[in-house]
């Protein structure tokens, strides 16, 4: 009977994951990324220790030191909705110390790749904390939840874990020890990833979206969505803060549920995505008009920097300073 080591099946996994982010959002986002560069890495993983490779053995701790950099630059591109730019190289640098160790200095690999893990997983925690984070069901709200990348920062840290544990199995003389230890925490790391892409997929489309509308707008949806339009017009309803569904729908006298369906088959987005675009476009005029970026933010009716930044960009393609930038030039 065939067996795969457990690191090599959680990159198969993940490896699926990641087709799956980029096919569905049509795009590769930062996370995607980051999905993608641990499914190799859980292969890497795998030649080295189940198979004894020794080519894997010499490349593991530096694509290993690539995976804390490229969490943090997710979180910032993805979490915040700010574009990662050429200030953020020296991330690279992560990899390059550790190639420089891996051919002159191994064995300091021991201490730096845990350290450098523990070091992103605290500044993630920071950032993470410092960003407020949108009561639930505001429809303002959007991205991957605060909690899922919080988890991302736990995984890291976990790593890190792993990584002493190992140390210490190979230092008391335990080293059969090492493929158990590695498997236990991937499993561990597998299980935070996929839950943070998995989540950034779920209100990326919304959790009213799940269930299989028709396959076109009728003539009742587009009344619908035409009511929801002059309603959003004339009370400029995306002015609110707190706007959530369900008070849409009372306002316009029908069902939740319904009201979301109507808005995804006419529009193609759900109903964040749908408000946020007004959010956007008043930010916009607010921007054009001499307002400075939070002014623009909490007049359009964002609670948020990371959530205006975020769907600003999404929508405009451009943060808002160079959105003001591109349009004075």
């Amino acid at each position: 009977m065939v067996t795969l080591p457990l690191p090599l099946i959680s990159g198969l996994i993940l490896g699926f994951l990641f087709l799956r982010m980029v096919l569905g959002q049509g795009r590769l986002s930062w996370l995607a990324v980051l999905v993608g560069a641990v499914a190799v890495q859980a292969v890497i993983v795998a030649l080295a220790l189940h198979y004894g490779l020794a080519q894997a053995r010499l490349v593991q701790p530096v694509s290993a030191m690539a995976l804390p950099a490229l969490a943090w630059l997710g979180w910032k591109a993805d979490g915040l909705g700010l574009r990662p730019g050429a200030r953020d190289g020296w991330h690279l640098a992560g990899p390059l110390v550790a190639l420089g160790l891996q051919l002159h200095a191994a064995p300091l690999l021991e201490g730096v790749v845990p350290l450098a893990y523990l070091g992103y997983a605290a500044a993630l925690a920071w950032s993470i904390s410092r960003s407020q984070d949108v009561p639930r069901g505001r429809l303002s709200d959007a991205g991957a939840p605060r909690r899922l990348w919080a988890g991302l920062a736990g995984a890291l840290a976990l790593s890190a874990a792993s990584d002493l544990v190992i140390a210490g199995a190979i230092l008391s003389g335990h080293e059969q020890l090492v493929p158990r230890i590695v498997d236990l925490f991937t499993a561990a790391l597998l299980l935070g990833v996929g839950l943070l892409a998995l989540g950034a997929s779920a209100v990326s489309t919304g959790p009213s979206d799940s269930a299989t509308p028709a396959p076109s707008a009728e003539e009742a949806d587009h009344a619908l969505v035409v009511r929801l339009e002059e309603h959003m017009r004339q009370r400029q309803a995306w002015r609110e803060p707190d706007l959530t569904l369900a008070q849409l729908a009372r306002r316009l006298g029908v069902p939740a549920k319904r009201l979301s369906i109507a808005v995804n088959l006419v529009t193609g987005d759900n109903i964040s995505r749908y408000v946020n675009g007004f959010r956007v476009k008043a930010a916009c005029d607010a921007l054009a008009g001499g307002a400075n970026a939070t002014e623009a933010m909490f007049d359009a009716g964002f609670v948020t920097k990371s959530n205006f930044n975020r769907e600003f960009r999404r929508v405009t393609g451009q943060t808002p300073t160079e959105w003001r930038a591109a349009r004075k030039s």
